[in-house]
């Protein structure tokens, strides 16, 4: 029963990508003062591979010009992991959009429409 006085509450790779996902989100904010395309960005999840070759980095949005914004930055942004974090190896890195992100907007649509859409429904039934 190896418990070292820690006790892991969730696995490795989630605190791994938890990890990565804190230092790009700061990388992505201290580019930010430079590159104004990359001032609505937010990283909202990263998912590292388990070999760690890869990572995907999800975004709330991609606003105009961010895409090439992050491709530049890559390098810079995993040589900032690779300072900051003690990993085997460091993730190449992509970019995208989280799709859950548009996929909760997508259902505030709806149920904004259907609470401002109740009132006249409810008065023929």
């Amino acid at each position: 029963m190896p418990d070292g006085g820690g006790g892991r509450r969730y696995p490795r790779m989630a605190r791994v990508n938890e990890l990565l996902r804190e230092v790009i989100a700061e990388e992505l904010e201290l580019l930010s003062d430079t590159d104004e395309r990359l001032l609505m960005v937010t990283v909202t999840a990263v998912h590292a591979d388990a070999d760690l070759s890869r990572a995907k980095v999800m975004l709330s949005s991609l606003p105009p010009g961010a895409d090439e914004a992050l491709e530049e930055h890559r390098v810079p942004i995993q040589r900032a992991i690779n300072r900051q974090v003690r990993l085997k190896r460091t993730p190449q890195l992509s970019f995208g959009a989280d799709l859950a992100v548009e996929s909760g907007k997508r259902v505030e649509e709806i149920l904004r429409d259907l609470r401002t859409g109740e009132g006249g429904a409810d008065a023929g039934g």
